[in-house]
């Protein structure tokens, strides 16, 4: 089945048909490093890195970028409020959100680039608009001309006479819809040299120039939040293809993640920041939350949702782990049909979920039945479909550290004394004492599973 996703400019599903035969080249709009990252930061990078392991699973060398916006109105206005370098302050984040994608296991980029470190090609693709007449300098600022692009609003939908580019007042405008190219130096702010003066890039240009100079002038999908929309992405098409580019010939958008039906940001006070929902869940369940509803929906946050995901999660652990106790190590298998046609169905990984807890289930059903070869086989199923998913719990990114193995050791002996205790109990029909020790195990964070081989145990929550 051939791979669909949803394009937002033309508002269908289309069939996947990459530019390069064999080659997928990807652009996601990274982080402003103004700040901590909280979980609404963090989902795009989580649901587009479903998108680049289940490309490279079907054969793709996948080109995948994800930038740095590292100079920023937001930013400046940040580190002045606390008293540090914009530059400090940009870099002490920019490595805070780096933490978050690698405890996450997002896949690091095939490059990460910097704002800053691509002024040169920005000042080459303001001259190309300015020769092609889209552009124009002012008091130092360059604005690029919207009514010179006559497909303008075509991703948003915006009519032009509803744009509002809710930028920074600049100086020399010929008409307010114009957005801002090039910044003319302010006393105190950077800024770098350029025909026009001194000054600094605007927003919108900045993801044009990289994705140009590390993609080429025409490349396959951009990706971003459903908030990037407009006016960051309408701006950065036309830029862009007013320079002659043909640019991003497939457009993905990821919902938000929502606090009582509102976007969570900063504005809003509704933060949770990636450190603090770290101690409540594992790392890796904090991941199959983050990525369990499909990209384009939003993603309601509570605390009661988290922990359901979290269960969810340990289930299917279990069941891998179960397997590997009995029948030795699980190579990763082969997905199933219906997850390669839920994921080739615009990432439907609800779908792709659903397969997995199915599959899980005849697992199950095959331990039971004392099947240990069919579970074997089943467990790899399960195994390669959470890799796509960036959740294998075998994986190396997951596995307990070596040092941590004496703990394990530790609580294997103690918990199955517990056991030992609650069989005996069981054995002299005393189920006060059984449920007792069953109850106990729960609270700590044990659950305790009755097979026909005798009571098993497996953590249900990091403690």
């Amino acid at each position: 089945m051939t791979l669909r996703l949803f394009d937002t400019e033309t508002r269908t599903l289309r069939d996947f048909t990459p530019l390069v035969p064999g080659h997928a080249s990807v652009y996601l709009c990274g982080a402003t490093v103004q700040g901590e990252p909280h979980i609404g930061h963090v989902r795009s990078g989580v649901a587009f890195d479903v998108l680049r392991r289940w490309l490279a699973a079907n054969g793709f060398d996948v080109a995948f970028i994800r930038n740095v916006t590292d100079i920023d109105d937001k930013i400046l206005n940040k580190a002045a409020e606390h008293g540090r370098p914009w530059w400090e302050w940009a870099a002490t984040h920019e490595r805070a959100f780096d933490r978050a994608y690698e405890a996450l296991g997002v896949l690091p980029p095939s490059a990460e680039p910097r704002a800053t470190g691509h002024i040169t090609q920005m000042v080459q693709m303001m001259e190309r608009l300015i020769e092609r007449g889209h552009a124009y300098p002012s008091d130092g600022n360059v604005y690029f001309d919207v009514l010179s692009f006559p497909d303008y609003g075509k991703l948003s939908g915006h009519k032009l006479d509803d744009v509002h580019q809710g930028e920074s007042a600049g100086t020399g405008k010929k008409d307010p819809r114009d957005f801002t190219l090039w910044k003319a130096a302010k006393p105190g702010e950077p800024s770098w040299p350029s025909p026009w003066g001194p000054g600094r890039p605007g927003w919108h240009l900045e993801c044009s120039a990289m994705a140009e100079f590390y993609l080429g002038a025409e490349f396959d999908i951009h990706c971003g939040g459903m908030d990037l929309i407009f006016p960051h992405h309408e701006n950065e098409i036309a830029q862009s293809q007013a320079a002659g580019d043909g640019f991003a010939r497939y457009w993905l958008h990821n919902g938000w993640v929502t606090m009582s039906g509102e976007k969570m940001s900063k504005s809003l006070g509704n933060v949770l920041s990636i450190p603090n929902v770290l101690q409540r869940v594992r790392a890796v369940e904090l991941r199959y939350y983050l990525g369990s509803a499909h990209y384009r929906s939003m993603l309601e946050y509570s605390d009661k949702a988290l922990a359901e995901a979290a269960t969810s999660y340990q289930r299917i652990e279990a069941f891998v782990e179960r397997v590997r106790e009995r029948a030795g190590e699980i190579p990763v298998g082969t997905w199933t049909d219906a997850f390669a046609e839920a994921l080739n169905e615009d990432l439907g990984v609800p779908k792709a979920l659903a397969e997995i807890h199915h599959v899980v289930h005849e697992g199950n059903r095959a331990v039971e039945a004392g099947d240990l070869e069919a579970a074997r086989t089943l467990a790899g199923q399960v195994r390669v479909m959470l890799g796509i998913l960036g959740v294998d719990p075998l994986d190396a990114h997951w596995v307990t550290p070596a040092d941590d193995t004496s703990a394990i050791a530790a609580l294997d002996v103690l918990i199955g004394a517990e056991l030992e205790r609650r069989q005996q109990a069981r054995k002299d029909k005393d189920w006060a004492t059984a449920d007792a020790v069953r109850d106990r195990l729960k609270a700590a964070g044990v659950e305790v599973t009755d097979t026909a081989q005798g009571a098993e145990w497996t953590l249900t929550k990091d403690k």
